[in-house]
């Protein structure tokens, strides 16, 4: 039976607060043109780090998934293409929203493509280290250079014209679920920690959190729905 490590849902819950806070900034910018700067400083930062957290535990969580069963490729073929159809589904929608900006490659194709294509790597260890490293080496080169087409969005190239409000291509940022697999293999064993943890997770304030971990997929999926809509309602008053 699979177990569940509170302190992975905890982390979890912590980037979907994180990840509430950055685009409740972006709403009040882009409804009530607030002058926060978001793609760079503090809150870039903020940003990188909030979708470096969760595409790490993509990957640790990946980590313990093969070391909690025997799964097989159709499984992981299931469970991404599920994930990419959500991301479909948001593609679909910020066509309508952001005609100028939709997401074509966002966070949740990522997540979906990578889940799919990790299989390959779900036996490495120190491999997953060093091949993340590379990952995100050649993600930060690739993103200097400008082409004429965009057919190759999904590994970082983009042309001179490119905008989208969400876009996590595969080249860094499978690189940081790559590193995620290779600290869930050295951290988590069959059901068990490899290392001692005080137990927090009867604490109300630390349930809380890990419950937002647990449901962050509809989260996800729900959270800028109700922000848009709620500044939407907002903005047509004040």
């Amino acid at each position: 039976m699979k177990k569940r490590f509170w302190e992975i849902d905890f982390l979890r819950g912590i980037a979907i607060i994180m990840m509430i806070i950055f685009h409740f900034l972006w709403n009040l910018n882009y409804f009530y043109e607030f002058n926060i700067i978001l793609s760079r400083g503090f809150w870039g930062i903020f940003q990188i780090i909030t979708a470096s957290l969760f595409l790490f535990l993509v990957g640790t969580s990946l980590a313990i998934s093969n070391i909690n069963k025997n799964t097989t490729y159709l499984k992981y073929l299931k469970r991404g293409l599920k994930i990419f159809s959500f991301g479909l589904i948001i593609t679909l929608v910020t066509i309508f929203i952001f005609p100028n900006s939709f997401v074509i490659f966002g966070i949740l194709h990522l997540i979906g493509v990578s889940i799919i294509i990790s299989y390959i790597f779900r036996r490495f260890k120190y491999l997953n280290l060093v091949l993340g490293i590379i990952f995100i080496i050649l993600g930060n080169i690739l993103k200097k250079y400008v082409i004429d087409f965009n057919w190759l969005l999904f590994l970082g190239l983009r042309s001179g014209g490119f905008s989208s409000v969400d876009y996590f291509p595969i080249f860094p940022w499978f690189g940081v679920i790559l590193i995620g697999i290779f600290f869930g293999k050295l951290l988590y064993s069959i059901n068990k920690r490899n290392f001692r943890l005080k137990d927090l997770s009867e604490n109300l304030v630390v349930r809380f959190v890990c419950f937002l971990g647990k449901k962050s997929l509809i989260i996800y999926l729900l959270h800028q729905v109700v922000l848009y809509g709620a500044f939407l309602i907002l903005a047509s008053f004040f």
